[in-house]
């Protein structure tokens, strides 16, 4: 089966990412792509899973755009899931996560009260992160326009300072969810509020000058239309670009597997470290038949019987190409070789003692 295939465009569906600090313009940017995506596909039904309450404060917008705005209020990872499920299978056009920090908050919260643990260890993250791993294979792979609203947190680093020593500082910021969220979205924008008093140049204006805009800054976009752009009170018109960028209307997905890896642990024979085991095995047992048939001398006549042997079942006499073989044609030259030399395999789990048939004493 052959696994490559031509490519083709196959993201029918905007997967958002907006982190920021409070008061930056979050909520209104999701809001704003809901109510621009669903107009734009003519398909006004969009689902909000509300952490913070949010949703009250756009009942009335949306309602004057005559877009359905359905809502669950709750911080359950459970929850989440079940909302994604029922958001792509009663056909909702958009929905809004806001915010995904409670949902991961919650998750540790009911590991931590599960286990009667007060701190997690490193394989207590593990457990935690392969459960998160549902929501990202949900947000990804969903046929549905999804927000999803995180809370900014920053990143820390150690820098030397001029004595010499290490000090702690800020070196970036990122989303406060589970550490490898931040890279699910196809476009992730960060949100601000910068003083009015910094759009100035003017320093009597500037003095007199009160309040904030929004501004956002595009940390990622995969569509390589709108990165690093800086916007001074964003709207979803300013990234229209992006949005018809997508398949709209057309078939959608993310990545699957053909076939799972789990396979390689639930059958361990699947495995390379198994395999390779096996190999060595193989390549013991062709020695110990050279051996039994008298053919591991160094004598003339032995060594042209080896070789004659050796390039008859496996096409060569070089130890280095049988070793560099794969397992499978190396064990069916094993078995080919015994039944040439008339040997017969040990029984699974008995010592390899090659027994010769009844019909020679002698092989060859």
């Amino acid at each position: 089966m052959a696994l490559l295939k031509p490519a083709k465009h196959q993201t029918a569906y905007l997967k958002l990412g907006l982190q920021g600090f409070e008061g930056s313009g979050k909520t209104y940017l999701a809001c704003q792509f809901a109510m621009g995506i669903s107009e734009l596909m003519q398909n006004k039904k969009v689902a909000y899973f509300d952490t913070e309450k949010g949703s009250d404060f756009w009942v009335s917008k949306f309602q004057e755009k005559g877009i359905q705005l359905d809502t669950l209020r709750s911080r359950s990872f459970v929850d989440l899931l079940n909302v994604i499920r029922e958001a792509e299978a009663n056909k909702y056009e958009f929905l809004i996560i806001d915010s995904i920090t409670h949902v991961w908050r919650d998750l540790g919260r009911a590991y931590q009260k599960k286990k009667n643990r007060d701190s997690l260890s490193m394989k207590d993250w593990m457990v935690l992160k392969t459960e998160w791993s549902q929501f990202t294979d949900l947000y990804v792979n969903s046929k549905v326009h999804i927000a999803m609203c995180g809370r900014a947190g920053y990143e820390y680093d150690f820098e030397e300072n001029e004595d010499g020593k290490k000090e702690i500082t800020k070196s970036g910021t990122k989303m406060k969810a589970e550490g490898e969220t931040g890279f699910e979205p196809d476009l992730l924008i960060e949100t601000f509020k910068v003083s009015r008093a910094e759009l100035l140049t003017d320093k009597k204006a500037k003095k007199n000058s009160k309040g904030f805009i929004n501004r956002c800054c595009v940390i990622k976009d995969r569509s390589d239309l709108m990165n690093a752009k800086i916007i001074d009170q964003p709207k979803f018109e300013h990234f229209l670009p992006i949005v018809k960028f997508l398949n709209l209307g057309g078939s959608h997905a993310g990545p699957s597997a053909v076939q799972g890896s789990e396979s390689l642990f639930q059958a361990p024979e699947r495995s390379y470290a198994e395999q390779l085991k096996r190999k060595e095995i193989a390549l013991e047992e062709i020695k110990e038949a050279l051996v039994l048939a008298e053919l591991d001398g160094s004598s003339a006549e032995t060594k042209k019987k080896r070789i004659e042997l050796l390039v008859k079942i496996f096409g060569t006499s070089s130890w280095t190409a049988i070793s560099d073989m794969r397992l499978d044609p190396l064990q069916g030259c094993l078995d080919q070789m015994r039944i040439e030399l008339n040997q017969k395999k040990a029984p699974e789990g008995s010592p390899i003692i090659m027994q010769l048939s009844a019909e020679e004493d002698v092989p060859l």
